[in-house]
């Protein structure tokens, strides 16, 4: 039998989260000591195991405790289950679609600053600097309605 701080441990968990999953009954059969402690057997392990990864999945508290009901209904709840996870799982692929555009443009970004550096180009993502780079334009041409500025406020 494991306590709330060696599961907690053992899992990555804080103790309070712990804690708070059972509390929502997301970890069926705990067990609780003579002062009212909780215990942990191996099977609640493997239960709050599977909840820390539907949860690290975007899966929502109650999301999870509906899974974990069709669960202890046995086989009859698979296809239910099934569609919970094909929900969560077209989800994740979105973010990810996601977090590869936020890759990409920090990629972009990155390449643009070892342009400057590399002195390809100039300094074009200092806002404190774009006024003088306008006055320059102002200065070697005629006056243009955006002072240079289009550019510079453009994602790099």
């Amino acid at each position: 039998m494991y306590t709330v701080k060696e599961v907690a441990q053992l899992l990555g968990l804080t103790e309070h989260t712990v804690r708070f999953y059972t509390d929502k009954g997301l970890v069926p059969n705990v067990q609780r000591d003579s002062h009212n402690n909780r215990l942990f057997d191996d099977k609640s392990l493997d239960w709050l195991t599977g909840v820390k990864y539907l949860k690290q999945c975007g899966m929502s508290v109650k999301d999870i405790k509906r899974y974990v009901d069709l669960c202890l209904e046995g086989d009859s709840t698979i296809q239910e289950r099934y569609e919970i996870i094909l929900k969560y799982k077209s989800a994740a692929l979105a973010q990810l679609e996601e977090a590869k555009r936020r890759a990409k443009y920090m990629e972009d970004k990155a390449n643009h600053y070892l342009n400057i550096i590399n002195h390809v180009i100039p300094d074009d993502t200092n806002p404190g600097k774009w006024g003088e780079k306008a006055n320059a334009k102002v200065n070697a041409k005629a006056p243009s309605k955006n002072h240079g500025r289009q550019h510079e406020l453009q994602c790099q």
